[in-house]
């Protein structure tokens, strides 16, 4: 809530005046479009988000620790109320990705993941779902324009399914262990 914050303003593709004014803020940590401004315009993509959807104590002590969906925006509003900087508060229904197991809105936010390359897979891949006869096709056919559109491939996905991958991480820091005999040592466990 720093009065001196200068706002900028920034094109973007995936802005339209369709809907609203075409003005949005931008988040790079919290969704891909924004994450690619960021990117070409060089702006921070902290996450101010941790993982059970609560502010984190970079944001400060009026909101470390409040819901973003819940007390946190409530406090936000409030905040921005008390300092004169609020200048329309309005209900408004956004296209927001909702989980389909809770039925609750999903939070993207940017996390540390492992990504497998696939420009020595992708047209083996697509040849083969070629051959492929899904039921229904159409499941087939979105694999495949995925497959074309991607060079990367996320595969430290936060499920609590799927397979996992044979990592140990540091609780102390961001180090990791991987290698041949942690990953035959994960494989013995398992066969």
């Amino acid at each position: 809530f720093d009065s001196s914050c200068k706002s900028l303003f920034i094109p973007g593709d995936h802005v339209s005046s369709e809907e609203g004014t075409g003005l949005v803020h931008t988040a790079p940590a919290h969704g891909f479009e924004d994450y690619i401004i960021g990117l070409n315009h060089n702006l921070d993509s902290t996450c101010l988000v941790n993982d059970e959807g609560k502010y984190v104590t970079e944001v400060g002590p009026e909101l470390q620790g409040l819901e973003v969906l819940g007390s946190g925006n409530e406090a936000v509003i409030s905040k921005l109320k008390s300092i004169g900087k609020l200048i329309h508060e309005g209900r408004y229904t956004h296209r927001y990705p909702y989980d389909w197991r809770t039925k609750k809105p999903v939070i993207i936010r940017s996390t540390k993941q492992w990504f497998a390359s696939l420009d020595s897979l992708k047209d083996e891949a697509i040849a083969v779902l070629k051959k492929i006869k899904g039921v229904p096709e159409s499941a087939v056919s979105r694999l495949k324009i995925m497959m074309e559109g991607r060079y990367d491939w996320c595969i430290s996905r936060q499920r609590v399914w799927g397979v996992p991958i044979p990592v140990f991480l540091s609780l102390d820091d961001d180090d990791y262990l991987m290698n041949d005999e942690t990953i035959s040592h994960v494989q013995e466990q398992f066969s």
